[in-house]
């Protein structure tokens, strides 16, 4: 294997994508507490120790998972022999490092969920990832509490409480469909997913109800006065693109994941434009 390739399979680890989203999430959760503009320095911090934990995460979950993924992941850079089971450990332990160290700039909200998420990480990857619910619950925690992050990183939690939630909620219905799609390797490895233990039609029916649950709450931003019609103008397509992703996953559970992301960006979307469109009108009366 050269320099090139071993590097790349080190990126490759960190699933940058998932990563640079991540720390996507982090800002809005600063953008919606109304305080990117006004912290900038530990908006970026927050952001940066975000990708960095997520990306030392994805790492360390390729190494515990590498025997899986040698059936249901062989192209990943592990079972292809790009990186060494002992080098992906070593580099999942200098990201999670790196992002403790911005971490402890931030304000002690946002370090205490900065530690009880490093911890949750290394906990799911160890001991949750196969137990039925509670491995997905873990994973959906972690997506949305990067909004809690970055309202913690500028001194304001409250206006994410909300946000967190319907993206918990939405991220436990997309990791039950994904173990649905996963299910012949993870039988294989002897896990316990939901889909295992109750069987791929029920654990998709309460993939959807969950979902369900989600859409009825989503409007609670408007009911309360947070946002306006904007808001709602969005969130209301992003639920429907939801759940017509939840329905197509009994049949094709790769593609209604997939779509799953997509009515999550756009109900992302539907708080960053409520936000703004708070402020705006905010400047205008005031």
């Amino acid at each position: 294997m050269t320099a090139g390739e071993t590097i790349r399979g080190l990126l490759e680890l960190t699933r940058p994508v998932n990563a640079v989203a991540a720390g996507v999430l982090t800002f809005i959760g600063a953008f919606v507490a109304g305080g990117a503009a006004a912290a900038p320095l530990e908006t970026v911090g927050a952001v940066g120790a975000t990708v960095l934990a997520v990306g030392a995460g994805n790492a360390i979950n390729d190494y515990f998972d590498r025997e899986i993924d040698r059936i249901n992941r062989p192209d990943r850079a592990i079972p292809r022999g790009a990186v060494s089971p002992r080098g992906a450990l070593a580099f999942s332990a200098v990201l999670f490092a790196a992002a403790v160290g911005l971490a402890v700039l931030l304000p002690t909200a946002a370090l205490a969920i900065a530690g009880i998420n490093l911890l949750a990480l290394v906990a799911y990857t160890e001991v949750f990832k196969g137990l039925p619910g509670l491995g997905n619950a873990l994973v959906a925690y972690l997506v949305g509490s990067t909004f809690l992050f970055g309202a913690a990183a500028v001194g304001e939690i409250r206006p994410a409480v909300v946000l967190f939630l319907l993206a918990a909620i939405a991220t436990v219905t997309r990791e039950i469909v994904k173990d649905v799609e996963d299910l012949e390797g993870d039988r294989e490895e002897g896990l316990r997913t939901l889909p295992i233990v109750v069987g791929e039609r029920r654990a998709l029916h309460v993939a959807t109800a969950l979902l369900v649950l989600a859409a009825i709450a989503s409007p609670i931003p408007y009911l309360y006065g947070f946002f306006g019609y904007a808001y709602l103008a969005l969130v209301i397509p992003a639920d429907a693109v939801m759940l017509y992703a939840a329905y197509e996953g009994y049949e094709d559970p790769t593609a209604g994941q997939t779509h799953l992301k997509y009515g999550m960006f756009l109900a992302t979307l539907a708080f960053i434009v409520g936000r703004a469109a708070t402020a705006n009108a905010a400047s205008v009366t005031g």
